[in-house]
């Protein structure tokens, strides 16, 4: 069973910001995120990682990571960034 994709308006506008062929392959990582969680044989491609307690990364291209949380009803894309920015994130504790 999928569940639908809801994403954060920061994320949405730092996709708008990126090249068009960067933009268009981290268009496609959410679509197999949206398609393939919870199917952990599936996903290889995008590399989702556990964070925490239904908190989540994915690759969205080689070099920038959507952060996403497992709500009941959606899977919530609440973050988007590179590496040192993920961490930085988990470090400021804003998702414990």
């Amino acid at each position: 069973m999928t569940k639908p994709l809801s994403i954060a308006p920061g994320v949405l506008r730092r996709l708008r910001e990126l090249p068009k062929s960067e933009k268009v392959e981290c268009l496609l990582a959410l679509c197999e995120l949206a398609e393939y969680f919870g199917q952990p044989h599936s996903h290889s491609g995008i590399d989702i990682r556990k964070l925490g307690a239904k908190l989540f990364e994915c690759r969205g291209s080689l070099a920038l990571r959507f952060v996403f949380q497992d709500r009941p009803t959606d899977l919530f894309v609440s973050f988007f960034g590179n590496h040192d920015e993920v961490k930085a994130l988990l470090r400021s504790g804003k998702y414990r």
